[in-house]
């Protein structure tokens, strides 16, 4: 008998664990991760956001209750710590998932600049972190420029046609035709500047979308503005670096992976062409910082 006392008192116990969690306790879980859907608020700065966090590392039951509430709203945890905050990215079925199309509605972008403007978020990201270990480094802080983006897509554009013209391919194909290599030659017939009149830059030219695109990255957090040269001129933020990581495997991606080029001039990585030239110095088979899987 007495060893049936002993079997049910565990199984008794469990319900008890389950009572511990209260709705104080949901409510700051829920608090936690509605910081963390504001990409721009810095734990530094908020008391609350940093006792969270805080407690998110010193409690595993919290943890794990801040993290079944992001799941709950279809939302990734990439990251919690100081530097970070509760970094979190959208799954691809949440309500928080941005689609390309609501992008290019924002940017008032026609179907046929979507693929441009995709490839404007690539390019930032690829510029951002030019070599494997800066993507990996915690404390790496890339800078890009919207004219340094613009030309290194243009410089990659010619690599691609070159490559087509020495495998025989078409190296004209049609301006709607899907494909990432569709994308960059459409890409390098389009203007870079189109300036009006009064010298305002024309949002469908190619460094207008990028500008477009680095001003989206900026509100959501993932780069900060620093100066207004050769465009404008940014820096990546913890959360843009834990983004790029986590979107290394998309197709995309490993396509830009396959082209193996990177912008070099004398080592040091750089978003701006060398002086006294209108191209980029470009290394053979440079590895980008994304992984094939």
């Amino acid at each position: 008998m007495s060893e049936h006392v002993e079997w049910s008192e565990p199984e008794g116990a469990a319900p008890a664990a389950t009572a511990a969690v209260t709705p104080a306790d949901a409510a700051d879980a829920a608090r936690l991760v509605s910081f963390g859907l504001q990409p721009k608020l810095q734990p530094a700065r908020d008391q609350e956001y940093a006792d969270l966090l805080r407690r998110y590392r010193e409690d595993p039951p919290f943890a794990r209750l801040a993290d079944a509430v992001a799941t709950g709203l279809g939302l990734i945890v990439l990251e919690v710590s100081p530097r970070a905050g509760m970094a979190v990215t959208a799954a691809e079925d949440s309500v928080f998932a941005v689609r390309m199309g609501d992008y290019a509605r924002r940017t008032s972008a026609d179907g046929g600049d979507r693929f441009l403007h995709g490839l404007a978020h690539l390019a930032v990201a690829a510029m951002a972190f030019p070599r494997p270990e800066d993507l990996a480094d915690d404390g790496y802080i890339g800078r890009v420029t919207v004219n340094g983006v613009d030309a290194f897509v243009r410089q990659a554009c010619r690599r691609l046609e070159e490559r087509a013209a020495e495998q025989g391919e078409n190296t004209d194909p049609a301006t709607d035709a899907p494909g990432l290599e569709a994308a960059w030659r459409i890409w390098v017939r389009r203007s870079s500047t189109g300036a009006t009149k009064d010298a305002r830059r024309l949002a469908g030219s190619t460094t207008g979308i990028v500008a477009k695109a680095v001003a989206f990255l900026t509100d959501s957090g993932f780069l900060q503005r620093t100066g207004d040269d050769n465009g404008g001129t940014y820096r990546t933020t913890a959360r843009y670096q834990l983004q790029v990581r986590d979107m290394a495997g998309s197709a995309a991606l490993a396509e830009l992976l396959e082209l193996g080029v990177v912008p070099v001039t004398d080592g040091t990585p750089t978003l701006l062409p060398p002086e006294e030239s209108d191209d980029l110095e470009l290394a053979a088979d440079a590895g980008l910082p994304f992984h094939s899987s």
